[in-house]
């Protein structure tokens, strides 16, 4: 990855703080009966209502402007026409592209009352983003994210998925590194001071192998948990400064 201009971090930071915003606001609709194709078209309203877009929409076919993974769902679930049910679990994942730069988020949401297993869940895998982000620095690796993220999910009882991970992000809404969510401590990529990566880990309830699902007319797939238990996942974008790091997407 290049560097980010020191005058081009504030577009950076700018991208990122509407996709908080963004995130939010779609997440304040959630309810029971509200699909997913619902909150989908309130997140592509307000993203061209601030001057920007949306980064999935068309992404190598993927139909929508969010990503909606309900329950058994890891990641890239599609929008539909089906209403969320009380009890439910489901991750919002937007990206949005301002002034040529991608701020890139995630977050889980309850509808209605939910279980003390599925609020657990959520708790791990928040707390796992938060253990992966306090390892970014310009002397840290990807396998420092990794190996931080797994030995606190694997304390907690639960699993990482191994196959998908974080990402460089900056211009380019998918770039090098690769950000596992697993690693040993000095491995991996280093981190390059002055760019940006994604720091979000998913975390599957059991260790089932997981469920690769084709998008019609779209070379993106969705994934699930083999055995249809809980899924979660956070995200936040970082950026790696001199010193340490600065979370983009922090409201």
């Amino acid at each position: 990855m290049t560097p980010i201009a020191a005058n081009e971090i504030r577009l950076m930071e700018g991208a990122c703080q509407l996709a908080a915003r963004l995130l939010a606001h779609v997440g304040s609709y959630v309810r029971v009966g509200v699909t997913t194709e619902e909150l989908d078209r309130i997140a592509e309203d307000y993203t061209l209502s601030h001057g920007a877009k949306s980064a999935p929409l068309g992404y190598h076919g993927f139909p929508k402007s969010i990503c909606t993974s309900v329950n058994a769902c890891i990641c890239h679930g599609v929008p539909d026409k089906t209403p969320l049910r009380e009890g439910d679990i489901l991750n919002i994942d937007v990206t949005v592209i301002k002034d040529g730069y991608h701020g890139d988020t995630s977050g889980m949401f309850f509808v209605g009352r939910v279980s003390d297993k599925a609020r657990e869940i959520c708790d791990v895998a928040h707390n796992a983003m938060l253990k992966g982000i306090e390892e970014v620095g310009p002397s840290s690796t990807t396998g420092d994210i990794g190996f931080a993220v797994s030995k606190y999910v694997t304390k907690r009882g639960y699993w990482v998925v191994k196959e998908i991970g974080g990402h460089g992000i900056g211009k380019v809404f998918h770039d090098d590194p690769w950000v596992p969510s697993y690693g040993k401590k000095g491995k991996g990529d280093k981190l390059v001071p002055w760019t940006c990566i994604t720091v979000e880990p998913m975390i599957n309830e059991t260790a089932a192998s997981i469920r690769e699902v084709s998008i019609p007319n779209s070379t993106i797939k969705y994934y699930e948990t083999g055995d249809k238990t809980l899924s979660a996942q956070y995200e936040h974008t970082v950026l790696i400064t001199d010193s340490g790091h600065q979370v983009l997407t922090l409201q």
